[in-house]
């Protein structure tokens, strides 16, 4: 038995528990320490994502076959917002640019007639350019373009749409010869890009719902360019999660031109 004499009195904390309750009290107080780090990291990083997207570059899917064989249903891309100018958030002003739009761009622009829906075309009219299309064949300024990006599926049909009638507006040679101008898809024109505006075409002529139907794109609906396909799939095969089985290997990391 221990000698009562060698015990420390009832209620006394000896060295050892004090060393102890210590450790536990650094313990903890290294946990919150290190919690805190953690979150001071993860804001700062939601800080940076949040900015690296609203002003550098953002990422896109491409839900249809509009821009093929450019771009793939299924496609998603990062896209350079820099370029044309970031738009502020919240205030509708814009960064400076770059630089300004060139004709050949591949842009990603908010669609005039629901800005909250993103489009991804090709650029083919400046503010001022004269444009027309005979037999599928687009002329620029009265020059026939060669374009290798674009195809045509259906080139036996030519349907004229009632949506076609803004572009009387804009025809060469104004009201007298708007009453006889009857624009399809494939003969329209000329027509005149008005200033701050852009005319818009799907490198999938047969298939696109651009500006042919709904119009030009102002300046300020431009979002940005699409730099490079990140990753992609077939979304129309049948097999289970084909984001994971259906993955189309070659387009990951590809240039858009």
């Amino acid at each position: 038995m221990s000698d009562p004499a060698l015990l420390p009195p009832r209620g006394e904390i000896t060295k050892e528990k004090r060393a102890e309750a210590l450790r536990r009290v650094n313990r903890s107080g290294r946990r919150i320490a290190a919690f805190w780090e953690w979150a001071k990291s993860f804001q700062i990083a939601v800080i940076l994502f949040l900015f690296l997207r609203a002003f550098v570059v953002e990422a896109f899917k491409i839900p249809s076959g509009s821009m093929e064989s450019t771009l793939r249903s299924g496609d998603f891309l990062l896209v350079n917002k820099m370029l044309y100018g970031a738009e502020v958030p919240f205030t509708g002003k814009h960064l400076p640019r770059v630089r300004e739009p060139v004709r050949g761009d591949v842009v990603v622009f908010r669609y005039p007639g629901d800005p909250s829906v993103d489009y991804v075309k090709r650029l083919v009219g400046l503010p001022g350019d004269t444009l027309g299309m005979r037999d599928g064949r687009l002329y620029v300024n009265g020059q026939a373009q060669n374009e290798e990006y674009a195809i045509h599926v259906d080139e036996d049909d030519d349907p004229i749409y009632a949506d076609f009638d803004w572009q009387r507006r804009y025809v060469v040679g104004g009201p007298e010869a708007a009453r006889w101008y009857r624009p399809s898809r494939n003969n329209w024109g000329p027509l005149v890009v008005p200033e701050g505006n852009y005319f818009m075409l799907g490198d999938n002529r047969d298939n696109s719902s651009d500006s042919r139907y709904w119009g030009f794109v102002p300046d300020s609906l431009l979002r940005g360019r699409p730099m490079l396909v990140y990753y992609s799939y077939r979304p129309d095969s049948t097999h289970h999660v084909p984001w994971l089985t259906q993955i189309r290997w070659h387009r990951i990391f590809e240039r858009i031109r």
